[in-house]
């Protein structure tokens, strides 16, 4: 499951939270998706386990990249526009809209930080039920 292929607004923060609602769809479905794929042991013979495994590990790990740089990304730009109203903030000590707009834009700033706290516990979760199914199944690469 791959980044959408929409344009990010970071600006807005009910939209960032969206597109990585549906960014993390892959790991909301994980249980599923192991369920009716990864055979218990009394159909192994009729489904290649290993192969199956190996998709789902390259799709988490794609996705978890993917969604990372995009939060990263906005935390980034979401860092400079603080770094720019403070140092406007300096000038104009008595703008009450600058202020707020400041205030504003540093909450947003927590917020989409406090989104790399969830996107460890989802990642986590995932990796906690990937490793529970299908370790006898594969072995991913070492870099995990």
């Amino acid at each position: 499951m791959a980044a959408p292929t929409t344009h990010l607004n970071c600006e807005d923060f009910g939209e960032f939270q969206e597109l990585l609602r549906v960014m993390r769809t892959i790991d909301d479905r994980i249980v599923h998706e192991l369920n009716t794929t990864v055979p218990t042991t009394s159909f192994e013979g009729k489904v290649d386990a290993s192969q199956t495994c190996k998709e789902l590990y390259e799709s988490l790990t794609e996705a978890h990249a993917s969604r990372e740089k995009l939060i990263k990304s906005c935390i980034a730009q979401a860092s400079n526009i603080v770094k720019n109203l403070q140092e406007e903030r300096k000038t104009s000590l008595e703008d009450i809209a600058l202020l707020k707009t400041l205030r504003k834009e540093q909450t947003k700033l927590k917020l989409m930080q406090s989104e790399l706290n969830v996107e460890e516990v989802v990642n986590d979760r995932s990796w906690k039920i990937f490793n529970e199914r299908c370790r006898a199944h594969y072995k991913p690469p070492k870099s995990q």
